[in-house]
């Protein structure tokens, strides 16, 4: 499952280690993400790209690849490497400049989810979400944006998340990423800012280590209840019939807006099978410094 929008982790793995990459795709990442860019030295790039194609080869459908940003000493070369390779996609780093995107949409023929990593970046995002049609999300990379915005405390990134949320939305993409939480040891930091993240308008998160996943599923997995609530409204619409609103059996208001929100619960659990996770704490959860 790597569309963005279902996919619930996003697994980072350094192109230039095929075994890493061999082994997070066995793995329970929804997405894999092949790093070529700050993960790998510069004498390890061509190993690097030469893992993707390597790889997308035998699953083409699982395999994100995260190039060089425009305008570095290897970005070229990847977009050639990458062009009819078959990779899910393209992760671009540093977006700023739609027509630069648009170019290597149009020089590549694969769907682009860029990364926000810059005050000009976040500046262009509604014009970047919607500069080509292979663009298939927008979404933060918040250690670069904190350090380019002069942001000492990642809670306060709160507006720039809202405005990429906004940008995504306006043009009909789907909820953005999560950025990737860098405290590999604070899983309980992990998890609650990862249901933060979910109720602010996010879906899915960007993760460095296997240790990650679960609490990160869990997050973004609707809960039995929630199911079995959005469940129980739509059927009371099939009651109700063509009322514009009404107020249900237990007392809540519904309108179309209430409809559309349980509608996308329901097809979320449907697509990841149907086996929502109650949210109790994440098992192997400990206490730890928040990193937010």
């Amino acid at each position: 499952m790597t569309t963005i929008g279902l996919a619930r982790s996003w697994l980072y793995v350094p192109g230039h280690r095929p075994e890493l990459v061999a082994k997070a795709l066995a793995g329970p990442a929804d997405a894999v993400v092949v790093d070529l860019e700050d993960s790998v030295p510069p004498a390890q790039k061509q190993r690097a790209r030469d893992t993707a194609v390597e790889t997308c080869g035998a699953r083409p459908e699982a395999v994100w690849v995260r190039v060089n940003g425009a305008g570095t000493d290897w970005s070229d070369d990847d977009a050639s490497a990458l062009t009819g390779s078959g990779v899910a996609g393209l992760r671009v780093p540093k977006a700023e400049d739609p027509a630069a995107v648009a170019a290597l949409a149009e020089r590549t023929g694969l769907p682009l989810h860029l990364l926000i990593e810059s005050a000009r970046g976040l500046r262009e995002a509604f014009d970047l979400a919607e500069c080509h049609p292979l663009v298939a999300g927008v979404s933060p990379g918040e250690t670069d944006l904190a350090a380019d915005l002069r942001i000492r405390d990642r809670r306060e990134l709160s507006w720039a998340r809202a405005r990429i949320v906004a940008a995504n939305r306006a043009v009909g993409l789907p909820s953005p990423i999560a950025s990737v939480w860098t405290d590999l040891s604070d899983r309980t930091g992990l998890a609650e800012d990862s249901t933060a993240m979910r109720d602010a308008g996010f879906f899915g998160r960007s993760v460095i280590h296997p240790g990650q996943i679960d609490p990160v599923h869990h997050a973004f997995t609707p809960d039995r209840d929630e199911v079995e609530r959005a469940r129980a409204l739509l059927d009371a619409l099939d009651v109700a019939g063509d009322s514009a609103a009404w107020v249900d059996d237990r007392g809540r208001f519904v309108d179309p807006a209430v409809v559309a929100g349980a509608r996308w619960v329901t097809e979320l659990a449907d697509a990841l099978d149907d086996s929502p996770h109650d949210h109790d704490e994440p098992a192997g959860a400990r206490p730890g410094r928040s990193n937010s």
